[in-house]
């Protein structure tokens, strides 16, 4: 989930955590461990600082791992023992310990997935059923949490919420899997699919639909019932030619490799000297753009010159970004 949920749900926590008796008489520490519990497996977003490779490579990845969702919880724990007193270390633990549990596990419903199971498996768990930023779910939360404030008790708030969500979580998975059955109906006289990617936008009704067979991946969106593709290419999976070597030791190819899962590419020459490789994420099409690309520039000796992945909206941009790095 993005931020501003994850906040929303430490907010919701804390008003539950204010009938612990143990916590009754200490707010600010227990709002400050909720919230922070809350928040900090994304600590890891400070790696964009360092560049996009890094960032898409590890995000979502050791911080949400086993290790760590029980380590986060003894740190913060430690923290406000120092910081406050008063407080019971136990419960302050257990308080702790679900919000970050919470956290981790509603990231696993969105299309980006974590690790949540290292060191285990380092397999991306990819649910696809609620969008990175849900405009209902966060509205729910801000709304319950008015309630809360206006003197309600939180049992009488949250409970309810509760099974409101508990409910349209299973909508959303019978919304996912109903689409895909149409989308393979559509498509099951093109060929026999091998991969199929379905998963939430920002809208309630509309779907990011890529489904790649043994000749051909096909690009679509659902709206409503309706399912529309409107983009068609011919499979080719990476060859293996001299070019291939430099690039998939570069760290913006290898990242683009690792997160994509279906994915095109082409090689041009920009002029005498310059030798273009481009890779083009087919899960994240919208206006007729496709959002998330990796790009090399090589020399005739086959050296990368300048390296990228990332999101990006127009071809303008991503020659800035590219020659940025």
């Amino acid at each position: 989930m993005d931020t501003a949920t994850h906040i929303a749900m430490g907010v919701s926590l804390t008003a539950l955590a204010t009938t612990d008796p143990a916590l009754a008489n200490n707010f600010a520490a227990t709002a400050t461990v909720i919230i922070a519990g809350s928040l900090i497996p994304d600590i890891d977003t400070v790696l964009k600082f360092k560049n996009n490779a890094t960032y898409i490579t590890h995000h979502r990845g050791i911080t949400h791992s086993i290790p760590f969702t029980l380590l986060w919880p003894l740190l913060i724990t430690f923290i406000t023992y120092i910081f406050f007193t008063g407080v019971s270390p136990l419960h302050i633990w257990l308080w702790a310990q679900l919000a970050v549990a919470l956290h981790v596990f509603v990231d696993i419903f969105n299309s980006y997935g974590t690790q949540a199971l290292r060191p285990f498996s380092n397999k991306w768990i990819q649910l696809s059923v609620i969008n990175t930023f849900d405009p209902i779910i966060f509205t729910i939360l801000l709304i319950a949490i008015a309630v809360w404030a206006m003197g309600v008790h939180p049992y009488m708030v949250f409970g309810p919420v509760l099974s409101l969500f508990v409910c349209y979580y299973i909508l959303r998975f019978k919304m996912r899997s109903w689409l895909k059955k149409q989308a393979l109906n559509q498509v099951q006289h093109l060929g026999k699919p091998t991969k199929v990617f379905i998963a939430p936008t920002i809208r309630f009704m509309q779907w990011r639909i890529a489904i790649q067979t043994e000749q051909h991946d096909y690009v679509g969106r659902s709206y409503g019932r309706n399912i529309v593709f409107s983009d068609k290419v011919k499979r080719q999976p990476l060859p293996d030619i001299d070019i291939m070597k430099p690039v998939r030791r570069d760290p913006n190819i290898r990242a683009f490799l690792n997160f994509s899962s279906i994915y095109r590419w082409h090689i041009e020459h920009i002029d005498d000297h310059t030798m273009e490789l481009r890779l083009i994420d087919l899960r994240y099409l919208k206006n007729g753009h496709y959002q998330f690309v990796a790009i090399a520039h090589l020399d005739n000796d086959l050296e990368v010159l300048h390296s990228y992945t990332g999101w990006v909206f127009s071809e303008d941009k991503l020659m800035k970004k590219l020659y940025a790095h």
